[in-house]
């Protein structure tokens, strides 16, 4: 079993890579941390051009890899994923990396490690075993990432000046800019993803039982 194992039931990362020696699971789990971030980076580069906040499928990458690896290494991966981008590789979105301050969307990368340490606290808890904790657990790690970023990009648009959020974004207020760019358009997809878990995450766990049962036999 791996090491980060020893903290509660198994994630899916402890039953799909099983390890039987304590070497065995050190290697293991450096291997998928490293596996978390660059689906991470890979994640990010799937995007829709979109000021201030892009729009990318790496939130949900996010959510799955803290989900799947637990938290600790779930942590782990997305901290070193910031780590890297911050220190000049190309793996923010659309392969933008360097000072997070210099990024509007620089609070929702520090909230990823967040909310991986969230969704990976709750699979420990078995909540990805079922359509409605898997529902929840998506939907709440999403609310951690929002919890950074939106102050981050309140005080980025400040700086920037009303000539970006009144006259370039068009937005009567910072608040309501800050809403209307780095929220609003991204509750549906929001929500999509996170049934899309749902659907995924319990059926995947049912397959990993099927095999469990049989093997045990």
């Amino acid at each position: 079993m791996s090491l980060a194992a020893a903290s509660g039931p198994r994630v899916l990362a402890d039953a799909l890579v099983p390890t039987r020696s304590r070497a065995a699971a050190l290697v293991a789990d450096a291997a998928l941390v490293v596996a978390g971030t660059a689906l991470v980076a890979v994640a990010a580069q799937v995007a829709i051009p979109f000021w201030p906040v892009p729009l990318t499928l790496q939130t949900f990458a996010v959510l799955l890899v803290g989900t799947a690896l637990g938290p600790v290494r779930g942590a782990s991966s997305l901290g070193l994923y910031l780590v890297l981008g911050v220190v000049g590789l190309p793996i923010f979105s659309e392969g933008a990396s360097g000072n997070l301050f210099a990024m509007t969307s620089g609070g929702f990368i520090v909230g990823f490690v967040f909310a991986a340490a969230l969704t990976g606290w709750l699979a420990r808890r078995r909540w990805d075993r079922k359509v409605v904790g898997t529902l929840v657990s998506f939907l709440a790690g999403s609310v951690v990432m929002y919890a950074f970023g939106l102050p981050w990009l309140y005080v980025s648009l400040q700086s920037l000046g009303a000539a970006v959020w009144h006259d370039y974004l068009g937005y009567d207020s910072l608040l309501a800019a800050t809403i209307g760019a780095g929220l609003l358009p991204f509750l549906v997809g929001d929500v999509l993803k996170a049934i899309f878990a749902a659907v995924l995450l319990p059926l995947t766990w049912r397959g990993v039982d099927a095999v469990d049962a049989r093997t045990a036999r």
